[in-house]
């Protein structure tokens, strides 16, 4: 029997390919003020980024472990086995949503086979990591092959990534106040990446142009094949950036094969307009 694969809105999949590998996808909560939206479906990236540059602040919210609950249930009723592929447990507290609810279900259905995996990753890398996930069990591998690469992948996957306004970083507590002010005078981009399931700044590039060159460098420094990967870039509704990026990437090396989506509203509520993400395998360690 085909192993069902569950999964977050963090993941940023483009909804083609989670209807085409038949992806149950539950939306993180998106606030503003006293009003609640459910991420990718009843508020979209472009409505949540126009909010943000004329001055609105959005907070998320986790998964609750009710809708984790629902969902197991539907599964477990027809006898299914799933795999809930999950946003780091260093940025939300969604995954900690999934034990709770699994531990519930587990009650009422003591045979129900469910693995929860946590990535530690976010956005595009995660997206990647459940894709090559759903693709596998599409294609009938078994249940532990899929877990096996979902380790693997998970472990893997690089995040480079920069903000176009620190403003939008200090508010989620990344930066100072003093660092946020500094670097927009100077016109400072940070590098990003993801450590240990955290967001981590690498490194601090003066102008957008030096920050894509700078983000190609450590592509080439990190990357495994990468001309046989699928390339995942995400943007803060710029995809004038994000093509620019793929042109660069597939100019140097080679690569043919892209996932690229807006960064969807969970993550772009603290990453802000006019981010651009790359996500990408890289060498074994």
């Amino acid at each position: 029997m085909k192993t069902r694969i569950i999964t977050d809105s963090a993941s940023d999949l483009p909804s083609e390919l989670t209807k085409k590998y038949g992806i149950d996808v539950l939306p993180l909560s998106v606030l503003l003020g006293d009003e609640e939206y459910e991420d990718g479906e009843t508020i979209g990236p472009k409505e949540l980024y126009n909010n943000m540059r004329a001055g609105k602040v959005y907070k998320t919210s986790q998964v609750a472990p009710q809708a984790f609950k629902e969902k197991f249930e539907e599964y477990a009723k027809n006898n299914e086995s799933c795999i809930y592929i999950g946003f780091s447990s260093e940025l939300s507290g969604t995954y900690q949503s999934s034990t709770i609810a699994k531990e519930e279900i587990l009650e009422e259905y003591p045979n129900f086979d469910v693995t929860l995996m946590d990535t530690k990753c976010a956005s595009g890398g995660f997206g990647l990591v459940v894709l090559k996930a759903a693709q596998m069990a599409m294609e009938g591998a078994s249940k532990e092959d899929i877990v096996k690469a979902t380790e693997f992948n998970a472990r893997h996957m690089e995040h480079i990534f920069t903000v176009d306004d620190l403003e939008y970083l200090f508010r989620g507590g990344r930066v100072s106040r003093t660092a946020a002010v500094i670097g927009s005078l100077l016109n400072i981009k940070p590098i990003l990446h993801v450590e240990g399931g955290r967001l981590v700044p690498l490194e601090k590039v003066r102008g957008r142009n030096k920050v894509l060159k700078r983000m190609m460098d450590i592509i080439e420094e990190r990357g495994a094949n990468l001309s046989e990967q699928t390339i995942g870039i995400t943007h803060g509704d710029d995809l004038e950036i994000a093509l620019k990026a793929k042109e660069l990437i597939e100019e140097r090396f080679g690569c043919k094969d892209f996932v690229i989506r807006d960064v969807g509203c969970a993550v772009g509520a603290h990453s802000g307009p006019g981010t651009l993400a790359i996500f990408f395998l890289n060498k074994e360690k």
